[in-house]
């Protein structure tokens, strides 16, 4: 999430919209119903888990597949999934008040950490977070700010993050040891990129650019995209702007957000928005999608890899207007 590092950029391609920028536009952002989804491959499905009368983002599954992780009003829960399909009451990760988390987190594949983004007073940037499952024993990971982290590798060794360094007001992706250390920039080509997530095989780092003319899907290697980003790939590309492509735990499936075409940024919740499928196939993405979902929402709605273990679920959030 970049809504408050992004407004420097206004003339840019992650300008924000003028309207994100009024007060009416926060105002009727807090009268929206978030409601969680879990979508079902099966059956072609989807499950209400949890509603309510608050903004609620970025669902990310457990290793273990019993509890989902969610962020809302700058703190992050823990959702039970309940035998019934619901989730019990949202339980509050350990996570001190002055951390103002975004919705930019998810837990390692051990399941034993759990790695976010937030702003901590009096720094106003986003900062890159590792903390114990329960949100216990947090530890800074990137003092340079805006940093927003956004996968895990698959062996539980490397952070992914996008991030903007030196004023330049372009967003690149970098990766970090989980243990620490430097950090290790990815791309290096004139555009913003975002979304970073992870191939299960450790191979590649599938994003979003916009270094086509429009927001597509892009991957590099996972050791970087090399000089002028010439390993780079672009895998999918349709009539939207897509967006945060998260590649199913088995390797064949890869879900992303498609925002109506021509929409400046992925900020707005409140726009008809559709999540759709491409199959992979011994490391080739297919050159066709199939939507799955289609609804309100936006920014939230699926930032974060949010695939169940079983690769046959995953989760998801639509926003409603409250009267």
């Amino acid at each position: 999430m970049k809504i408050l590092s992004m407004l420097s950029l206004f003339c840019g391609t992650f300008a924000l919209a003028a309207l994100s920028l009024t007060p009416v536009a926060l105002h009727a952002e807090q009268h929206l119903r978030s409601k969680i989804y879990i979508y079902n491959l099966r059956d072609g499905s989807s499950h209400l888990v949890y509603s309510a009368d608050q903004i609620w983002e970025a669902p990310n599954w457990s290793p273990d597949g019993k509890y989902l992780i969610v962020n809302s009003g700058g703190a992050i829960y823990k959702l039970v999934l309940k035998k019934d399909g619901t989730a019990e009451t949202p339980q509050k990760l350990a996570i001190p008040a002055n951390y103002h988390c975004n919705n930019d987190k998810a837990i390692s594949p051990n399941g034993r950490m759990i790695a976010f983004s937030a702003s901590v007073d009096p720094h106003k940037g986003s900062q890159v977070f590792l903390a114990n499952a329960d949100g216990t024993g947090i530890k800074l990971m990137t003092p340079d700010s805006p940093s927003y982290f956004h996968g895990w590798s698959p062996d539980n060794k490397m952070l992914s993050f996008v991030a903007q360094r030196n004023g330049s007001g372009q967003y690149d992706i970098y990766r970090e040891s989980a243990t620490g250390g430097v950090e290790q920039r990815l791309t290096f080509n004139p555009h913003q990129d975002d979304g970073p997530d992870y191939s299960p095989d450790d191979k590649w780092v599938y994003i979003n650019s916009d270094r086509s003319g429009k927001e597509a899907v892009w991957r590099l290697p996972a050791d970087g995209a090399g000089p002028d980003d010439v390993r780079a790939q672009m895998v999918v590309s349709d009539r939207l702007e897509d967006w945060f492509p998260h590649i199913s735990p088995n390797g064949k499936d890869l879900i992303y957000i498609g925002y109506p075409s021509g929409t400046p940024t992925h900020n707005p919740r409140n726009v008809h928005i559709e999540i759709k499928l491409v199959a992979i196939d011994h490391d080739k993405v297919a050159s066709t999608q199939r939507t799955l979902v289609e609804a309100t929402g936006g920014q939230g709605t699926m930032n974060v890899n949010s695939w169940a273990p079983d690769s046959m679920r995953f989760a998801y959030v639509t926003y409603d207007p409250i009267p």
